[in-house]
């Protein structure tokens, strides 16, 4: 799944980085590529959270969910890291940040828990600032991904130690629910992907060649999801938990990191290839994706409530 995230809506983006040399005065557009990854994105989310209730039933279903899951939040997370790039900690950043991530994850968290006492039957939930509920994990993470932002831009490994970081997580399952750390530092490798990638590196994915390649990709994604999924549990995409709680021995922890992580990066780079660069009729909406994100939350979890 605004400068509630300049990631998850960069702020008025020159086309620059594709195109530098616009002349000055110009007014600032939008990268109609971005948007319209970012709404995809979030469609795909939509769609796995509808999905949900059908997993029992189906073994296609169930393989469709698995590659949704594998790719449509490492994708909207690497954008997300992506338009991270110039947070510098510097007081109007961070003022930025406190009023694009920290209020809404305290309006959206504290609506949530109202709601969910009525959709879940559980009328004394709490508030809790420190245990994200249900889809306001994402504005923690990204609060803390992009606080540590200048330390990632700063060390001359970045990715390999973001993915030594989410391995070790693995190993902890004593981490707690406290702001879903489990989540955001398994998580973290992507973000941090997003922001030592440049324009040129979307340029690549984007050629056609890569864009045919990714159509056989999908297909042999498809079944070989079909195929795991008496197999292999599921739920090691949602970057929840560590390998002790799937009842594996430890080691599997970051063989699994990388592993996920390599599967992610392929479907998400098919995915791209195939993210249209021109506006259409939905691109607008994908600079409000992420409040697209937390409020289709309260249609699922309704839906829920009425066995929709």
């Amino acid at each position: 799944m605004s400068d509630t995230a300049q990631a998850v809506q960069p702020a008025r983006r020159t086309t620059a980085d594709t195109a530098p040399g616009n002349p000055p005065g110009r007014p600032k557009q939008r990268d109609a590529f971005f948007d319209n990854a970012k709404y995809l994105a979030i469609v795909l989310v939509a769609m796995g959270h509808a999905w949900e209730p059908l997993r029992s039933d189906s073994r296609a279903v169930t393989a469709l969910y698995t590659i949704v899951y594998a790719f449509h939040m490492p994708a909207f997370i690497i954008i997300s890291g992506y338009f991270s790039r110039s947070f510098d900690a510097s007081p109007a950043k961070i003022k930025r940040l406190a009023t694009g991530v920290v209020v809404p994850y305290v309006v959206f968290e504290t609506a949530y828990t109202y709601f969910t006492r009525w959709s879940d039957g559980v009328p004394d939930r709490a508030i809790s600032l420190l245990d994200p509920l249900y889809l306001t994990w994402f504005l923690a993470a990204l609060f803390i991904w992009r606080l540590t932002t200048p330390i990632w831009r700063s060390v001359r490994w970045p990715l390999p130690i973001a993915l030594a970081v989410a391995a070790l997580a693995t190993l902890s399952p004593s981490i707690g629910d406290d702001l879903d750390l489990q989540r955001t530092l398994q998580f973290l490798p992507y973000f941090v992907l997003g922001l030592c990638l440049r324009p040129a590196h979307f340029s690549l994915v984007r050629q056609w060649r890569v864009r045919i390649l990714a159509v056989p990709v999908f297909a042999a994604a498809v079944v070989f999801s079909y195929w795991a999924v008496p197999r292999m549990d599921y739920a090691w995409f949602f970057h929840r938990a560590a390998a002790q709680d799937f009842g594996v021995p430890a080691w599997y922890g970051p063989l699994m990191t990388l592993a996920l992580f390599g599967c992610s990066l392929v479907l998400v780079a098919c995915f791209l290839s195939w993210v249209p660069g021109r506006r259409m009729w939905f691109t607008a909406l994908g600079a409000g994706t992420l409040y697209g994100y937390l409020l289709h939350g309260f249609v699922v979890q309704a839906g829920n409530h009425f066995d929709w």
